[in-house]
């Protein structure tokens, strides 16, 4: 779809490099351009306990890094400045996540790169802003955008969430953002400067709990696994297999196919025949719940309840899901596996564009430096 597009990466960690693998899965070249003062991308040295590294790459850099080149360029060099300059000529895309000035300091912002191809489109990936010059990180992001405010169990203390989930965010809003950019470079012919911060992207997700507050006038706060809003919806429940399940019941039909399997009939209480009513006594509906739910086995109660149309599911670990995986999801090279992040349309994801392996740290700076020397 994108053979003949070429993007340069500029951005290291999970957001900007996210955006990066999601155009070379859609077939565009991307070059990325590494640091050799800092060993590259600050990822490829972020090791879980126990992780012992292959060469320079690590499991968190090979998240987002597939299908790209890697070039070490000291840009703070004559020379490797001007490859870059020659490189940006040629390229379509720009995608960076530096601090408000440091990209004017080095000379690749965009109104020093937009001079050298007035066509280039320019993604920007900041913390807080293109004024504010802290560093945002995922987890403070998370702790000031209100997440760990509402996120963990009720009357405990505050959790982030267990993936940079901010960063995965602000990488759509910016990928949103560039393909608008490109549909209007389009008609114009003109480039354009894409600013996404983290903590936008994080408050432009808070969806209904930002509307409990600025709707209804109500400060959430942590609930577990309650939804502030439906019941019996994200509660969890144990079989008598010992496995957990997840309820999602979104309206009252749902709600009396449940109690039908189950054997019940809550739905002809006034406690229970409404989802506001249900939201109210969540406390006594769960008990009962977890009585009648603890007699059946999982994989039993989420065939029955499946046919009946009700939302359930079974609590899974990562290496269970990936036991089962569809071919569609992953990504495979020379051994190595990875997960695909663009899944949007079937008949893109569904044709397997050969994807190479994530690159090893300056892999292609001797290529780069001979094509843009």
């Amino acid at each position: 779809m994108f053979d003949k597009l070429r993007v340069v990466e500029l951005a290291s960690v999970l957001a900007g490099p996210s955006v990066g693998q999601f155009f070379a899965e859609l077939g565009a070249e991307v070059i990325k351009i590494e640091n050799p003062d800092t060993r590259g991308d600050v990822t490829r040295s972020w090791l879980f306990s126990g992780e012992k590294r292959s060469g320079s790459l690590s499991s968190y850099f090979s998240s987002v890094n597939w299908g790209k080149k890697s070039a070490l360029l000291n840009l703070k060099n004559p020379e490797p400045y001007r490859v870059l300059h020659n490189l940006i000529k040629d390229a379509d895309i720009v995608i960076a996540s530096y601090k408000p000035g440091d990209a004017e300091k080095l000379q690749v912002d965009y109104d020093t790169l937009s001079q050298i191809n007035p066509a280039i489109i320019y993604g920007h990936i900041t913390g807080y802003g293109t004024n504010d010059h802290r560093v945002g990180y995922d987890a403070v992001i998370q702790a000031e955008s209100g997440f760990m405010s509402i996120n963990g169990e009720r009357g405990g203390d505050g959790l982030k969430m267990p993936v940079a989930l901010i960063d995965v965010l602000a990488g759509h809003q910016l990928k949103q953002g560039i393909l608008v950019s490109l549909i209007n470079r389009m008609i114009s012919g003109k480039g354009s400067y894409v600013p996404v911060s983290l903590i936008d992207a994080a408050v432009s997700s808070l969806a209904n709990q930002s509307a409990n507050w600025l709707v209804g006038g109500v400060v959430p706060s942590r609930t577990g696994n309650e939804h502030p809003n439906i019941a019996p919806y994200g509660d969890v429940f144990k079989t008598i297999d010992n496995k957990e399940v997840i309820l999602a019941v979104g309206n009252d039909r749902q709600f009396q196919s449940l109690n039908r399997v189950l054997g019940i009939k809550l739905d002809l209480s006034e406690d229970f025949n409404s989802n506001s009513n249900r939201v109210l006594n969540r406390s006594s509906l769960n008990e009962k719940l977890s009585e009648s739910i603890g007699v059946w086995n999982a994989t039993d109660l989420v065939a029955k309840l499946g046919e009946c149309g009700v939302p359930i599911g079974v609590v899974k670990k990562i290496n269970e899901i990936f036991a089962q995986a569809p071919e569609h999801w992953l990504l495979e090279d020379g051994g190595m596996t990875g997960v695909r992040t663009f899944m949007a349309a079937p008949d893109v994801s569904s044709t397997k564009l050969p994807l190479s392996a994530p690159p090893e740290l300056g892999a292609n700076t001797l290529d780069i430096m001979e094509r843009y020397g």
